[in-house]
């Protein structure tokens, strides 16, 4: 070829690259365009229906519910709209994309945008059919020899009584909401499923997983490995469990029963040690110390608390949640707080959710202001949760005396243990059955469910019971295939814990109070990224290594 072929070819190339080069530029200004306009639309309808949805789980009024249900469906008509959901995808799938903001608000916007792709009579049934049943269980109250009773005062019996009839007829009361809702339930299920196909899915259960960037055979596979590595643990404890409780009820063994196990589900550990926990907080206002300690980290919790509705109130929502209204620093908590051990876990843990949305790095576009995943907040959560049972976080915050510390330090070791490994037996209950809930709704849910309950949690059925008490459980219908995140949760909480333990404090066990450095470290590393990275990413940058079991397992099992 000639010298001057070639020149000319080359600056043909070159014209062609710069041609195509400016083509892609073209081409992410109009996608970012294009998303800068949707999000100037969504966010003040965005905002609306986290306020109302705020009022009415405080005033449990159907006008509060009315108005949170136009404003969900307005929100839900927004994301729906087929035009913008195909340009969105047509932009995904268009390899000229490289930058990779774009990219990740692309695949963060069509996985928040795919599920409401149904006809707006079908949307507006889900969200009718879902606020009919959390109104239900909002203002549902168990009764007992014609006294209705709260949650709280229900789990005050369970967990104090010593009267085997007493503590039957409590949980029976319990779980009648179950037969109030059961039959909503499944058919909300019914109607999800229908949705999730109407997208491509095989299930509902099969659609919330892919959504969230997960492959529900890793996760799966996660749980099996799970069931492995603890039951052999589990089955000890258990034993351990029994022998307890059976000589403090003064039954024998073959008599234990759920209602024995001292809440609801057996979700949490039962208090078997000789340490009273609720003790060292009784007479203490819990929530200046929570407050206090969350300062003395570097993270100031004040501006959230001056939003949030903290105690009992007639008609309000009876358990406790975070919501970050607007994705730009109004975060509020709800809760029902009493100055006792669990309250402390659960203001420490929905605060963890609290400060995790407070601190996303604000100049991120609107759709990337969440955390990395919703298990990514669990971790959090979590991790703060379980310091109200820690002897070192105890003594340093509740001013307990070395002796006190001292006393208490072995038991709450063990109680951690025992709670971490009760729970993850719950958790395998819940996501088998939901699984097998969306696989299936019409099969026997009663018995599925015992079914579970007695393989995993090795409790006993009572005898000839055939009540819906899954139903019970208000995650399964509001919260739908969620709860396995909370297992993923505790798993990165124990690799953050390692992390922290080798790297900020150079010690096993630490008080974790009083270190600015550990609040830099997760606002650097976990909250101000929010969902700029896919969450294994995150992970990966902030503690050197992918999500892994093995932390969790050196922490709790291996002991």
């Amino acid at each position: 070829m000639k010298i001057g072929n070639v020149l000319i070819y080359s600056i043909f190339a070159l014209l062609t690259m710069s041609a195509c080069h400016n083509s892609a530029k073209q081409l992410e200004k109009e996608a970012d365009a294009f998303l800068r306009s949707l999000e100037k639309n969504i966010i003040p309808v965005y905002i609306e229906w986290n306020k109302s949805s705020f009022r009415a789980s405080i005033s449990g009024k159907n006008k509060d519910y009315k108005k949170r249900s136009e404003y969900e469906l307005a929100y839900a008509k927004m994301l729906s709209d087929k035009e913008r959901f195909s340009t969105i995808r047509a932009y995904r799938e268009n390899p000229a994309i490289k930058d990779s903001l774009i990219k990740r608000e692309l695949d963060v916007m069509y996985n928040t945008m795919i599920k409401y792709q149904i006809d707006t009579a079908k949307m507006k049934k889900l969200i009718d059919a879902q606020e009919a049943i959390e109104k239900k269980f909002s203002t549902f109250r168990a009764e007992i020899d014609g006294k209705s009773l709260s949650d709280n005062e229900i789990d005050s019996i369970l967990m104090n009584s010593k009267k085997s009839a007493e503590l039957e007829k409590t949980w029976n009361a319990s779980k009648m909401v179950g037969s109030v809702v059961a039959e909503d339930v499944r058919n909300l299920v019914k109607l999800r499923n229908d949705i999730a196909k109407d997208l491509g899915y095989g299930n509902y259960h099969e659609m919330s997983l892919r959504i969230s960037d997960q492959d529900p055979a890793e996760v799966r596979k996660l749980f099996d490995e799970l069931d492995s590595l603890t039951c052999d643990e589990f089955a000890g404890l258990k034993d351990e469990i029994d022998r307890i409780l059976t000589k403090k009820l003064k039954i024998s063994s073959d008599k234990l029963m759920p209602w024995h196990y001292q809440n609801r589900f057996f979700q949490e550990a039962p208090k078997i040690y000789k340490t009273d926990l609720d003790k060292y907080y009784s007479g203490k206002d819990i929530l200046p110390i929570v407050k206090k300690y969350y300062e003395g980290i570097g993270l100031n919790v004040q501006d959230i608390l001056d939003r949030s509705d903290l105690y009992e109130k007639p008609g309000k929502y009876q358990h406790a949640y975070c919501t970050s209204i607007d994705r730009a620093g109004d975060v509020r908590v709800v809760a029902n707080i009493r100055n006792n051990q669990y309250w402390t876990n659960t203001m420490l843990h929905e605060l963890g959710h609290a400060v995790y949305d407070k601190y996303i790095d604000s100049s991120l576009v609107f759709a990337l202001r969440e955390p990395a995943h919703t298990f990514t907040t669990e971790a959090i959560a979590n991790f703060f949760g379980n310091l109200s049972s820690n002897a070192k976080w105890m003594k340093r915050n509740l001013d307990l005396t070395p002796e006190e510390t001292s006393a208490i330090a072995g038991d709450v070791k063990m109680y951690a243990r025992l709670e971490k490994l009760v729970f993850s037996r719950w958790c395998q209950v819940m996501f088998r059955f939901e699984k097998s809930l969306y696989e299936n709704p019409d099969q026997d849910l009663n018995k599925l469910w015992w079914d579970l309950v007695e393989q995993y949690q090795l409790m006993k059925r009572p005898a000839g019971r055939d009540k819906p008490d899954w139903a019970s459980k208000i995650h399964i219908a509001s919260y739908p295939c969620y709860y396995h995140n909370y297992m993923l949760g505790d798993l990165l909480a124990a690799q953050l814990n390692a992390y922290m333990e080798k790297n900020l404090f150079g010690e096993k066990e630490p008080c974790y109070s009083g270190h600015p450095e550990l609040g830099e470290y997760l606002i650097e590393k976990v909250f101000k990224p929010g969902s700029r990275y896919y969450w294994n990413e995150m992970i990966e940058k902030a503690t050197g290594e992918k999500l892994t079991a093995r932390h969790y397992a050196e922490q709790y099992v291996r002991q």
